[in-house]
């Protein structure tokens, strides 16, 4: 059986497309935030499996604390497996630096591509 390498990306350059006009937060907040849910974020193996790609939208809520509040999918992948996983990463990452403006929400895309 032929090995398949799987690859996770983020898009971090559209995850700025939207963070540029909607937030107050400064872009290398917004990097650096989203760099902690591309950091967290794993490829299912029944995606894999399923040779599933795609890519989720989830928003974020974010405290003044810097606390994950709560997320909602605003954009699916096309895959439940998919957008399972990018409802289960917010609550993996917990905590983000405090937003400098106070609570804030962030729409993160999280992209799942096989190599």
């Amino acid at each position: 059986m032929k090995s398949t390498i799987s690859k996770i990306s983020l898009g971090l350059a559209g995850a700025m497309m939207f963070a540029a006009p909607a937030y107050a937060e400064s872009p290398d907040w917004v990097k650096q935030v989203t760099r902690m849910f591309a950091s967290k974020q794993t490829y299912p193996s029944t995606a894999q499996m399923r040779g599933e790609e795609g890519t989720a939208k989830v928003k974020v809520y974010i405290g003044a604390d810097g606390a994950v509040q709560k997320a909602e999918l605003v954009a699916g992948s096309g895959s439940a497996s998919l957008d399972k996983e990018a409802m289960s990463v917010p609550s993996k990452v917990g905590h983000v630096p405090a937003p400098s403006a106070g609570a804030t929400t962030i729409t993160v895309p999280m992209t799942w591509k096989l190599a």
